[in-house]
């Protein structure tokens, strides 16, 4: 088998054959690497690292994958977009599976492995969702990042893995005992006037992360559809919180950027980042963080719990961050939303949060002192609300700026400077996508009968969509984004 370690023994080949794909799946119009074909793998993967993760591991990584598998299915996120490589194999697949029992049971089989932060796995996941492919593909998250938290929901850890041969083969193991587990997508919306000053496209200075994409395909009917405003859209599977937390989230990630020698190691990073969070004034909030910065004075925040039904959602005036959360995992692990009580649940209609309910959970924080609160047992933030769809409103007001984030993805984000200028920031449910999961993960299905139920989860801290436009339909990650959904891109030369 091509590119394989020596291994110790025959049960260690045997194993890995059963992730193995053959070249002629994965290099159009290459010949079939035997006949009759080869041993038909049971759980086939493909392979994307984000090599400049974790430091040296990334790239460590590469090298195990690429030496245990075919390097053809091990691909370097820095060198190949994982939207150029999946419509490639995926119309190889389509062209070869209608004469080709084998490549049939291949894309029937076929599993993801990234291997990043959460950006990472982010991205990958976009991309997925945006190819529309005939059979989504189910997706396992290796840690390699900082937070790590969509791995961690999972139940893939919190750790960046070992990058020897037997790390990485008992990682493999997991991937191919786990269960998939639907869980819901949510697009965002970002729309605010080109500034006097800077191109359009982006917006210059600002710095906004690849999940969030400029587009000009903006439905006539919009409200805001008016000369002189820009449109980015994108997608998030784990949060998008904005206030002090994304704050020192922006700090840390403009540290690591001017000095990426100091941050090789994960447990120097959580360190560093802990210090971020005292010299921003996360600790000392009422000291560092002027009131006009609470989240109330910078928005107007409304919430859609039924179609077509805005209504605004009252932010205590103390609360400096806000969290709208889909996975119970958070700033390594923490999760904001707890599990409400069953008199919770009555009188304010609250739910556990499960991770396929169309529905989003909003949390508030005053500081980092009301964070540590998630340490306790059935610790939780500031339940505000759950909904379908989220939307803040940013007028002029006391401040010029304040900071978001996506998936662990930072941005300083600048807010009106005049009367007539808006900023808005929509969330809404947009369909569902695939992922792999242990069977000791911390997410849970509304559908999978161990999860909590209104009578096992009544221990509690005492405190406290209409139809889309155009624009809402994919999330941008893909290029392929722009093609008009009724197409079938397996069809496409």
């Amino acid at each position: 088998m091509e590119g394989t370690l020596t291994t110790d023994s025959v049960s260690d080949s045997d194993f890995l054959k059963e992730f193995y794909i053959p070249n002629y799946i994965l290099v159009p119009d290459s010949k079939s690497d035997s006949t009759p074909p080869p041993q038909l793998p049971q759980c086939p993967v493909l392979v994307f690292i984000n090599s400049k993760s974790g430091g040296q591991l990334g790239a460590d990584l590469l090298k195990t994958y690429s030496a245990l598998l075919n390097e053809n299915q091990v691909f370097d996120l820095g060198k190949e977009a994982p939207d150029l490589v999946l419509r490639r194999i995926y119309l190889n697949l389509e062209k070869l599976k209608s004469n080709d029992e084998f490549a049939a049971k291949i894309q029937e089989k076929l599993r993801i492995i990234v291997a990043g932060g959460d950006g990472t796995a982010g991205w990958l996941l976009g991309v997925v969702c945006d190819l529309k492919l005939s059979h989504p593909l189910p997706i396992a998250t290796m840690p390699l990042g900082t937070g790590n938290n969509l791995p961690f929901a999972f139940g893939w850890g919190k750790k960046n893995p070992g990058t020897d041969v037997q790390a990485v083969m008992a990682f493999m193991k997991k991937v191919k005992n786990a269960k998939e587990m639907k869980i819901d997508n949510w697009h965002i919306l970002m729309r605010m006037r080109a500034p006097k000053e800077g191109s359009c496209d982006p917006i210059a200075p600002l710095e906004l992360p690849h999940s969030l994409h400029a587009v000009h395909r903006v439905s006539p009917t919009d409200e805001l559809n008016m000369e002189g405003y820009t449109t980015f859209r994108g997608g998030f599977w784990n949060y998008f919180s904005m206030g002090m937390d994304a704050q020192v989230s922006y700090a840390f990630h403009s540290e690591r950027k001017l000095h990426p020698e100091k941050f090789k190691n994960q447990l120097i990073n959580q360190s560093t980042y802990a210090k971020l969070g005292c010299t921003q004034g996360w600790f000392l909030a009422s000291l560092y963080h002027p009131s006009s910065r609470n989240i109330a004075h910078l928005a107007t925040v409304k919430i859609m719990k039924k179609t077509g039904q805005w209504e605004k959602l009252h932010v205590p005036n103390s609360i400096r961050s806000i969290v709208c959360l889909n996975l119970p995992s958070f700033s390594g692990g923490l999760n904001p939303w707890g599990t409400p009580n069953s008199n919770k649940r009555h009188d304010r209609g609250l739910t556990p949060p499960f991770v396929d309910d169309g529905l989003i959970e909003v949390v508030g924080f005053r500081d980092a002192w009301h964070g540590l609160v998630l340490l306790a047992p059935n610790g939780h933030g500031t339940r505000l609300a759950q909904a379908h769809r989220i939307r803040f409103e940013f007028h002029k007001g006391g401040a010029d700026h304040t900071f978001m984030r996506i998936d662990g993805e930072p941005w300083k984000q600048p807010l009106p400077s005049d009367d007539d200028n808006t900023v808005l920031v929509e969330i809404s449910h947009l369909g569902q996508v695939n992922m792999l999961a242990t069977d000791d993960c911390r997410s849970k299905s509304v559908n999978d009968p161990l999860s909590p139920s209104c009578h096992d989860a009544d221990k509690d801290s005492d405190e406290e969509d209409s139809v889309l436009a155009e624009e809402f339909r994919k999330f941008g990650a893909a290029d392929t984004f722009r093609i008009p959904d009724e197409v079938d891109i397996s069809h496409l030369s």
